[in-house]
């Protein structure tokens, strides 16, 4: 299995992401943001979290017009899985991969701890690792993590069971306390917690690995 994390000027939780990545198996290539093309082979992309070209216009604004960005696009196109944290969510808003849009903090505060998550669903490869119910908690680390859409486009991902968790006491203010959402085609996950952060009992925690880890067994298979 092969995972490829793309880079950014700013990207600050690229290894993390690709320690975590190969805890659970994968063999795992860094991608710079200029390059055209993604290695041959990829399986899955993660898009880390970190403060990509510093933030200066939109969160995720600017890295989403990289080279690289219309590569992860057609990736997604073609049915390929992908990750977007924190950063990355941005990101994948950003690109028309996943709906909606990140806005400021309703509190104008960067919030750094740790959080507590429900688990909305588990139809998908990302949450199947865990019950539909499960509490878990998982890192934060944002200051534009208020996830945004209307009203019409919360009730489709609700629809359509595409919220994949939700806070149990929302920090940022996000609609419908929507914390990670799915694609239609439930192959790509955005989420604003750090899952990374979360995937080594020596950092404290291990809430985070299932994310990762039941990955191995479906691009293997795929």
């Amino acid at each position: 299995m092969r995972a490829a994390v793309v880079v950014f000027p700013g990207s600050n939780c690229d290894r993390d992401l690709a320690v975590a990545f190969e805890q659970a198996g994968f063999d795992v290539s860094m991608v710079w943001h200029k390059d055209s093309k993604l290695p041959e082979g990829i399986d899955i992309v993660g898009v880390p979290g970190g403060f990509s070209y510093g933030d200066y216009l939109r969160c995720g604004a600017i890295a989403a017009q990289s080279p690289i960005c219309q590569a992860v696009v057609e990736h997604a196109n073609r049915g390929g899985y992908a990750l977007g944290v924190c950063n990355g969510f941005q990101i994948l808003t950003e690109t028309g991969i996943l709906p909606g849009a990140l806005l400021r903090n309703a509190g104008l505060k960067y919030i750094c701890r740790t959080v507590d998550l429900k688990v909305e669903t588990t139809s998908s490869v990302f949450t199947e690792g865990y019950s539909a119910g499960d509490v878990i908690g998982i890192p934060i680390a944002h200051h534009d993590g208020n996830y945004y859409a209307d009203a019409d486009t919360v009730a489709a991902l609700k629809d359509q069971d595409r919220v994949a968790f939700s806070y149990v006491d929302n920090p940022n203010g996000s609609v419908a306390d929507i914390a990670g959402i799915l694609s239609e085609n439930r192959r790509v996950l955005g989420m604003m917690p750090h899952p990374e952060r979360a995937a080594d009992e020596g950092h404290g925690g291990t809430d985070g690995t299932a994310v990762f880890r039941a990955l191995t067994g479906i691009v293997a298979t795929a």
